[in-house]
């Protein structure tokens, strides 16, 4: 396990669309002579410095065969470099391309297997007692060549040389459109991180590439098969886009996790992690003079792509009726409702993000309507994603005892025929534009929060939309929001999941009651994860907490300190056990 606990969920809590806030965030950009971008937002006072930088690739500029390929990256990236992570880089490197070779052997028996499968010759071509003596014997030599690079490697040598010199919270994750790595580090330590960073984009070693494929694998049972609706959401995003890559899991379809090649990976690599298509940010306490110097000797020096990183071709075909799906799980009844709508960036989704946030929340009319008024729903809510080439607008809402997942979703129908036909009150609209103001206000108290939002705004649309949303927003108006709401919210574009509880023996984890569906999905998956960290591990994602505990929207925050009570019973057992 690495140390990448739950960057995704906490990236998700910390940049929110369409915060109004009039307050400029001063930062200056270097554009190298490679290409890479460098962001420089100076705050003194503060003894250390949120670092961090993002490629701009993700899950949806693979393609079908490779999907998982852009998460495993990221796990790759902290394997170390010619210098990080080895005993003796030459017999690594000779060990790595035997590697490759028996592999090579082992694919084309897998192959044979797989053809006899497709034939109808044979039930499992995975069974052990399928395979030919040559099959076996290949599979020993691997195994032994397995064992001997893992007797050169230092493990997890990257992370521990940052946390000997004081950093703390290193991390990263991999979402649709890009994949970001973060680190906070001690001001008087910004060269370390110069280094560090530019040698394993310059000189990588992606070593156990065969072993870490299994841990990807493990970490998608974990995640999806493990959970209780895991599987039905994965089935429920590849109904909902019917051409669109959003279709695939960002962690990968399992046969393709089993059949990446490191030719395939490298390919990929090469492709987009060229500085031309990275961007570093720094915010916190250091000189921009000597920021500058240190990123044109160390970014600088890696070689720019002659090759711009394709992007996704394929879209999304129109809907042209309604699609359901009905899943029997061990949750409580609910509803999920989907809307086609529009990427980051498109005219349409200021209001229909102020929309959303018109709906969500304690005091937002879903839960004023569904819980308090109607007792239809224990929690209801939901809102705008807006992705870089797609966007969906998602409802959802959990059925009281005695009550149905259809009266839950009739209700929402209901809530959204009122936003199409009654303007919304002044009054109600400038409230949630104020709610708006605040909570942007305090994501840019935290450096760390601060250097997120820039590096994946910069994925999407650019840094600069930090300063020049907000106007966006503030200008919505109720016309507006009716009509968006007549525009996207059509039978015809939208996808409807309906969960029917399925009885599991194992008693609810007292820890989860208060939290919604969503969240407790969410936990248990980070639950699994903690229970398998180390003490250091731990610290570290207790550090991410404390600093986004602050950032985080009210609705969250209990969710929050629910992994915070977990991650610290974890680290007094592991702690224990040394």
């Amino acid at each position: 396990m690495t140390t990448r606990i739950g960057a995704l969920l906490m990236a998700a809590l910390l940049v929110g669309g369409g915060a109004g806030n009039a307050q400029e965030v001063p930062v200056e950009e270097v554009l190298l002579d490679n290409g890479m971008t460098v962001l420089l937002l100076p705050r003194p006072g503060d003894p250390n410095v949120a670092a961090g930088w993002v490629a701009k690739v993700g899950s949806v500029h693979e393609r079908p065969g490779i999907t998982g390929v852009a998460h495993l990256f990221e796990h790759m990236m902290f394997k170390g470099t010619a210098t990080i992570g080895t005993r003796n880089i030459e017999s690594d490197l000779q060990l790595i391309a035997e590697l490759d070779q028996v592999k090579g052997e082992i694919r084309v028996e897998e192959a044979a297997l797989l053809e006899a499968a497709r034939l109808g010759q044979l039930d499992a071509p995975n069974d052990p007692s399928e395979r030919s003596s040559r099959h076996q014997e290949l599979l020993d030599r691997f195994d032994a060549l397995l064992a001997e690079q893992d007797r050169l490697i230092i493990k997890e040598d990257f992370s521990r040389t940052y946390s000997g010199q004081g950093a703390s919270a290193m991390n990263a994750g991999t979402s649709y459109d890009y994949t970001i790595y973060f680190v906070n580090v001690p001001a008087n330590k910004l060269e370390l991180w110069f280094w560090m960073e530019s040698d394993r984009l310059l000189n990588p070693v992606f070593r156990e590439f065969y072993s870490e494929r299994d841990v990807v694998h493990e970490e998608r049972r974990l995640r999806t098969d493990s959970t209780p609706t895991g599987k039905f959401q994965e089935q429920f995003d590849s109904m909902f886009w019917q051409s669109s890559p959003y279709s695939w899991p960002i962690v990968g379809w399992p046969s393709d996790l089993e059949g990446i090649t490191r030719e395939e990976a490298l390919e990929f690599f090469g492709l987009y992690y060229a500085p031309n298509n990275l961007t570093a940010a720094l915010v916190g306490d250091f000189d921009p003079g000597e920021a500058k110097a240190l990123a044109e000797r160390y970014f600088g020096r890696l070689p720019p792509s002659d090759r711009a990183a394709p992007q996704p071709r394929t879209r999304e075909m129109p809907q042209l009726g309604e699609k359901r799906m009905t899943a029997y799980a061990e949750t409580n009844p609910s509803v999920t409702i989907r809307y086609h709508s529009v990427p980051d960036g498109h005219v349409d989704e200021p209001p229909l993000v102020v929309l959303g946030q018109l709906l969500n929340g304690r005091t937002g009319r879903l839960y004023r309507a569904l819980v308090e008024e109607q007792e239809v729903a224990t929690n209801a809510g939901g809102g705008q994603s807006g992705f870089k080439f797609e966007g969906m607008f998602q409802l959802s809402g959990t059925a009281k005892e005695g009550r149905t997942p259809e009266e839950v979703e009739q209700a929402i129908y209901s809530e959204l025929e009122r936003l199409k036909t009654e303007p919304v009150p002044e009054r109600e609209l400038q409230k949630v534009k104020n709610q708006n103001a605040a909570s942007n206000f305090r994501g840019l108290r935290s450096n760390f929060g601060l250097m997120n939002q820039l590096l994946v705004r910069e994925a999407w649309r650019g840094w600069e939309t930090i300063n020049s949303d907000p106007a966006l927003y503030e200008a919505v108006t109720t016309e507006d929001v009716m009509r968006v709401a007549n525009d996207y919210f059509s039978a015809e574009s939208r996808a409807v999941a309906i969960y029917y509880r399925q009885e599991s023996d194992e008693p609810e984890d007292p820890r989860l009651v208060g939290l919604d569906d969503q969240e407790r999905q969410q936990v248990r998956q980070m639950m699994t994860m903690i229970s398998q960290a180390n003490a250091e591990q731990v610290g570290q994602l207790l550090g991410q907490l404390e600093q986004m505990a602050a950032q985080v929207p009210p609705e969250n925050q209990d969710m929050v300190e629910v992994l915070r009570a977990i991650a610290l019973e974890r680290q007094a057992e592991a702690e224990g056990g040394r």
